[in-house]
């Protein structure tokens, strides 16, 4: 697998610790990791497109076959232009399951050459969520135990 170029979408809002543990992972198992970073989204965003990835690319700069890049609409045909054949996904969980499930199930059925790999995270970083992350952060709470370094002053800042 080790040629193979994967992608591992997301919104990342932020980064978490977690959500690096799973890039990591994947580094180790595929020739190249795409991060894509939706640009829309449903969510609620802290963070703006760009600075999700100036954050991103900050905290994986250790990590020679990894790139990251927005992507908009359906995450198939992203991984179809990047000539991605799996998808990444994190499961944290068996809450996270169902929904993965569905996805990669969905995926699959419009794109069936494009495979959906579960990775999970370190036992340490399976509770950590960016919701949990930005709930700690509004209120004031200190978050450096749950993202990387330059996520957390960006974070703080968008609290004040």
């Amino acid at each position: 697998m080790k040629e193979k170029i994967c992608i591992y979408p997301g919104t990342f809002d932020p980064l978490t610790l977690g959500h690096l543990d799973v890039v990591e992972r994947a580094a180790k198992l595929f020739g190249s990791v795409i991060i894509g970073a939706a640009e829309s989204t449903s969510k609620n965003t802290i963070l703006t497109a760009e600075e999700r990835v100036a954050l991103i690319e900050e905290s994986v700069k250790h990590i020679p076959n990894c790139s990251v890049e927005i992507f908009s609409g359906l995450l198939v045909d992203f991984a179809r232009q990047k000539n991605a054949e799996v998808i990444i996904r994190g499961l944290r969980a068996i809450s996270d399951f169902e929904y993965e499930f569905q996805m990669a199930l969905t995926n699959r059925k419009i794109a069936g050459n494009i495979e959906t790999v579960f990775l999970m995270p370190g036992e340490k970083y399976s509770y950590i969520s960016s919701t949990l992350v930005r709930e700690i952060a509004k209120y004031g709470g200190d978050i450096s135990e749950f993202v990387p370094a330059p996520a957390v002053k960006i974070i703080k800042s968008k609290f004040r």
